[in-house]
């Protein structure tokens, strides 16, 4: 069966040496330099740690024991004190964090498998919780009342992006790299992989069924959204209106209607479900760009302005829409958004450590609070969903780790 149960961590991690992110700026010439270009451009470019928040010795070790062991390694120390003395604690990119009436709480789980890049936690109707290891080419499953967590390695160069599910139980995934979604049934561990019929629409994105059993999602450099008939296997790729819209997140409205976030124009755009037809509204600043969106139960649709650090909301009746600075400013780059009971909660991804914004219509009062990491603050949030119970499923992909919600 093509499936594996996690019983240990990870001992090893193969480096790979990319000649592109091994270019650095004058870092000083100390013990350190070498092997911080050795054992971590592999999986990530520099600017990962330069625009850090900055971390202890003792911080940088426990960040760096989600990514990659290093307890063994003889240079772990001199990595790390390097680290601290250049790198140390910075406000240079600091939330703003608002205080309120509102208590929450953060449940942790660090996924077994290091460097996988944890991601896009979402609750199926049986209580568990999957994700999506994109640089570890699996998805992951976690069963909240024991904490156990099994892992299934996907086909060769999938690398997937999102996951979802359908009303029969079976997980689904979006090849983001070859060009394919696939299907894993959980009981069997057995894998079902369609692969898309036009070689230009090489990275499906985001994915989301529909009432009737459809499958909607997104392709956001090839610039086209699909719809797949799980019964016959047919795929269908439609283009963007707009060159270069690169298609991000995707929602349903009320009415079953997929609606599409652009992350490369201005734009939001509506598929209809029958013809595949696009209708791309256009959002009033043309510098506007935005991750993802989702609704509300009065039928509005709420949206991160990503590039202007800002929460919109678009009226799909009227086209009107209102936007509302982010706590963090035009920087913080508000990237995951939900709406859980009528309130909007999303994360500002552009800021250490990575916030966790509430914002209640009602009122227009934001509250906000720094999302851990184990004991130390490193991003990022690039999806959430909700709960049957009312709680927010997000995670930390630098750290490796899904988190529970629970709003009190």
């Amino acid at each position: 069966m093509n499936f594996r149960l996690i019983i240990s961590l990870v001992l090893g991690y193969g480096v790979i040496i990319n000649p592109a992110h091994a270019q650095t700026t004058n870092w000083p010439e100390e013990p350190g330099k070498a092997l911080i270009h050795q054992y971590c451009t592999g999986c990530h470019q520099l600017n990962q740690i330069t625009q850090s928040a900055g971390y202890s010795q003792v911080g940088w070790q426990e960040l760096i024991s989600s990514m990659i062991d290093l307890s063994k390694s003889p240079h772990r120390d001199t990595i790390t004190a390097y680290l601290a003395k250049h790198f140390p604690q910075n406000s240079a990119r600091r939330a703003t964090l608002k205080t309120g009436d509102i208590s929450i709480d953060f449940k942790e789980w660090f996924v077994p498998t290091l460097g996988q890049r944890a991601r896009d936690p979402m609750q199926t109707p049986d209580g568990a919780i999957w994700w999506a290891g994109q640089w570890g080419n699996l998805i992951g499953k976690i069963a909240p009342k024991t904490g156990e967590m099994t892992e299934y390695l996907l086909p060769a160069g999938a690398m997937p992006h999102s996951v979802t599910h359908d009303k029969k139980g079976n997980i689904w995934y979006t090849g983001n790299k070859n060009g394919s979604v696939g299907m894993l049934t959980p009981s069997t561990g057995e894998i079902t992989v369609y692969n898309m019929p036009d070689p230009k629409a090489k990275d499906p994105h985001t994915a989301i069924f529909d009432n009737n059993g459809t499958m909607w999602f997104t392709l956001q450099h090839s610039n086209m959204v699909g719809r797949l008939n799980p019964a016959t296997g047919d795929i269908q790729l439609v283009t963007m209106p707009s060159p270069h819209s690169r298609p991000y997140g995707i929602k349903l409205d009320a009415n079953d209607t997929p609606w599409v976030a652009c992350n490369g124009s201005n734009c939001l755009v509506k598929i209809d479900p029958h013809t595949m037809q696009l209708h791309e509204y256009k959002l009033p600043h043309a510098n506007t760009r935005v991750r993802r969106l989702d609704f509300a139960s009065d039928g509005m649709l709420w949206y991160v302005n990503s590039s202007r650090g800002r929460l919109g909301r678009f009226d799909p009746t009227s086209g009107d829409s209102k936007e509302w600075p982010s706590p963090s400013g035009p920087k913080s780059h508000p990237y995951a958004i939900a709406v859980l009971d009528n309130v909007v909660w999303y994360n500002e991804s552009g800021v250490r450590p990575d916030a966790l914004v509430r914002f209640d219509p009602k009122s227009e009062i934001f509250q906000s609070w720094a999302i851990p990491s184990g004991d130390v603050y490193a991003g990022i949030v690039r999806h959430m969903r909700t709960t049957r119970e009312g709680n927010l499923l997000i995670h930390q992909s630098s750290s490796n780790r899904i988190i529970l919600v629970t709003p009190q």
